[in-house]
């Protein structure tokens, strides 16, 4: 009888552990089903250049996990019951059900508007492709001269603001941060963000809280005015609000809580990956919704997902960061380095060669997630393990709690 693994989400950390298991695993053993709303693989990382008029490689998930043993579900997750180990999803034939006996929860995270008032109807998001392609197709309506305004300091506000400004320099583009201008970067890091928005043209309002947006306009904290035909915003993610909904120990960003090995300290036979969980790194802090933070989760569960099944030794590989990569263009990057826990340090690689490393990690990231079956093994390891109890029991390691 095989062993049910259901993975539900297919970005970067669902793609990634569902391809793992289907390395480490025997097919006559378990029987993987992805669960992706969407038929291809969407770099979210580049939602940005999508947004900003460039074309993406199409990445078919069909074509990527073909001859990998995973079978490939194109549905909506509706539902999940952790209770009787079971997923309702609504696809191209109708509603249905999904049985599992270890799920992971790999759904990620949405754009965060905060509950401001007049984002919901007024403002655009590149935190998923739907929410992308309609900023592409707003910012090409657009005439030249006209006002653009990009809410949030952060990775993904910078990111943005500097691919339209570099893509359409004929437009008037602006960026509100709450802070000051890359103020978590080296002081080598924050000279060369400011001399890129320099050169590119955009005006900076820092230490800017927007507290309304309107058609054509953003109100600021101070009654302040900003002038945008279009409003981008980019101040943080939400996650997923599935697992709020369920019986899982949830934290109050809705994230799932789990242990070292990404395991649900309330559920055994759930894991939460990415975006998804509440997961902790060097000196108990949370790790940070993002790409970094992602797959280096979804390997920490597959390979405790394959040991736990095969009777093997469950590793518990501390997570900890390295750099964060930032595109500024297509010209320009910078790649600030950081302590194990995030925090900036002297380092920083800036300009051309910063943009190509950029690069090659987003290249990298993709490449690995569309060749699921490089790297394996000749032998895959037999499935020992009977599926976990339906009554929740102590998780091995490390438990995390929520943050204060």
């Amino acid at each position: 009888m095989q062993h049910r693994i259901v993975v539900l989400g297919a970005g970067y950390t669902g793609a990634s552990v569902a391809g793992r298991l289907a390395r480490r695993l025997r097919r006559e053993d378990v029987a993987i089903t992805l669960v992706s709303a969407e038929p291809d693989f969407v770099e979210r990382v580049r939602l940005h250049q999508l947004a900003a008029g460039q074309d993406l490689t199409p990445r078919p998930l069909g074509e990527m996990f073909a001859g990998t043993g995973v079978e490939l579900r194109t549905a909506k997750v509706t539902a999940v019951d952790a209770d009787r180990r079971t997923v309702a999803v609504d696809g191209p034939d109708g509603p249905g059900e999904l049985a599992y006996d270890t799920l992971v929860h790999a759904l990620g995270s949405g754009w965060d508007n905060q509950g401001v008032p007049g984002t919901a109807e007024h403002a655009h998001q590149v935190a998923g492709r739907p929410g992308a392609l309609r900023l592409r197709e707003r910012l090409a309506a657009l005439e030249a001269g006209r006002p653009v305004l990009v809410v949030g300091g952060g990775l993904t506000g910078l990111e943005t603001v500097t691919e339209i400004a570099e893509a359409r320099p004929d437009l008037d583009v602006a960026l509100a941060a709450r802070g000051g201008l890359g103020d978590w970067l080296s002081p080598k890091g924050a000279r060369h963000l400011r001399k890129v928005v320099d050169r590119l043209g955009i005006t900076v309002h820092e230490h800017t809280a927007v507290t309304e947006v309107a058609a054509d306009h953003a109100t600021t904290a101070d009654g302040t005015r900003i002038p945008a035909a279009v409003t981008v915003w980019t101040t943080g993610f939400a996650v997923h609000p599935i697992a709020g909904a369920t019986t899982l120990e949830t934290s109050g960003t809705g994230q799932i809580v789990v242990d070292g090995t990404m395991r649900s300290v309330s559920h055994p036979d759930v894991y939460a990956v990415g975006d998804a969980a509440l997961a902790t790194g060097p000196g108990g802090k949370p790790l940070r919704m993002s790409c970094a933070s992602g797959i280096p989760t979804a390997w920490q569960a597959a390979d405790a997902i394959a040991a736990r099944l095969t009777g093997g030794k469950v590793p518990e590989v501390p997570l900890r960061y390295f750099n964060q990569c930032v595109s500024l263009g297509r010209k320009e990057g910078l790649i600030q380095f950081v302590t194990a826990d995030d925090r900036a340090v002297d380092a920083a690689l800036t300009g051309r060669l910063a943009a190509v490393y950029k690069e090659l990690i987003c290249k990298g990231a993709a490449w690995g997630v569309a060749h699921p079956t490089i790297g394996m093994p000749t032998r895959r390891r037999r499935v020992t393990a009977r599926p976990a109890p339906s009554a929740p029991s102590a998780p091995s390691g490390p438990a995390v709690g929520t943050p204060a």
